[in-house]
């Protein structure tokens, strides 16, 4: 148990920190996040911890407001279940009166997808089955075939909502399909999308340049992003909980890196720096072969959207400050740190 007092506790945790102190209130018998919601109790009362576990020994139970149990922003139960039906049967469209059957308030599933996903239910549904319909007719289906094999009631129905998607009735499109997943992590949900080729994006759904880097995946890949499988999103969810929980040192999966030829150049240099160390950004621009373009390449690390696997969290300023980080410096502080004490 960390000795730290009550006031030093609360003084040096910010709201958005990482930090995984775990508050116990004596007298309800409670343990919470660091940041929870619910009233703040009185010093006297708080015991702290280092993790859930610990408080569980002590004999404290977990916060029904806060969940300290549950891994933050992990898609609940339910909704995986709902997911789960959807890309399992084709045919299926899930109505108010279907969540309803299943127990489950279509405000609570609608009010989700709208803040995770930032679109309604409604519309993922329609873009999955967009998507299944992409793949089949790329693998040679025929167009009638696959749109009544998906349950669409007609072909004007199904060439609107191609039309809608891919802004033109052509079946044939060259667009690219970038599938997206949002997955949790121990520090924070993140969102991966990924091509044929490769994972093209991964981010912290809280990123702020998140959808300026959504469009800009589109405009260079001439692409549309919706949600569905992929191999790479798949391999992505695993090798990051590994690198995180400190069991993986090198990521394996093929990259799809969409950027300017400079900007590729200074993320392929990332991939160089090794495991629990760090360089400067005038060091980085040195092997780069650019040492006067300091700024550029701490410009083009801004601008690296594939997070954790093209590395710009061991990138640091020359007098040894964190300098900047696209997912927070209080993550980059936890990345570093990670890596240093494995």
């Amino acid at each position: 148990m960390k000795q730290l007092t009550f006031n030093e506790k609360y003084t040096l945790i910010q709201p958005n920190s990482l930090s995984s102190y775990i508050t116990a209130v004596v007298t309800t018998g409670i343990f919470c996040r660091a940041f929870c919601r619910a009233k703040k109790p009185k010093a006297e009362n708080v015991v702290f911890y280092d993790t859930p576990n610990d408080a569980i020994k002590a004999g404290f139970r977990p916060c029904k407001i806060c969940k300290p149990m549950e891994v933050q922003g992990k898609t609940p139960d339910y909704i995986e279940k709902i997911i789960w039906q959807l890309q399992n049967d084709p045919y299926l469209k899930i109505k108010d009166y279907d969540l309803r059957k299943q127990g489950i308030e279509p405000n609570r599933i609608r009010r989700w997808f709208k803040i995770n996903h930032n679109m309604t239910f409604h519309a993922y549904q329609r873009m999955l089955r967009i998507n299944k319909a992409y793949n089949q007719i790329k693998g040679g289906n025929s167009i009638t075939n696959t749109a009544f094999g998906l349950g669409y009631e007609s072909l004007s129905g199904f060439n609107q909502g191609w039309k809608n998607i891919f802004g033109s009735s052509d079946k044939h499109t060259e667009k690219t399909v970038i599938n997206i997943i949002r997955f949790p992590t121990k520090i924070g949900t993140m969102f991966a999308c990924a091509t044929t080729q490769g994972l093209c994006l991964l981010e912290f759904s809280d990123r702020r340049m998140l959808e300026t880097e959504f469009k800009d995946l589109c405009n260079r890949l001439n692409g549309v992003i919706l949600p569905g499988s992929n191999q790479y999103l798949d391999l992505v969810q695993t090798q990051v909980t590994e690198y995180l929980d400190g069991r993986r040192k090198k990521f394996d999966l093929d990259l799809h890196m969409v950027g300017t030829d400079f900007q590729q150049q200074v993320w392929h240099t990332l991939l160089k720096i090794p495991y629990g160390k760090t360089w400067s950004y005038k060091y980085e621009a040195k092997i780069l072969g650019k040492p006067n373009a300091i700024r550029a390449v701490a410009s083009a690390n801004g601008c690296n959207k594939i997070g954790l696997m093209v590395p710009c969290h061991r990138v640091i300023a020359t007098d040894g400050s964190l300098g900047g980080y696209g997912g927070g410096l209080d993550r980059k502080q936890f990345l570093l740190d990670l890596e240093k004490n494995d």
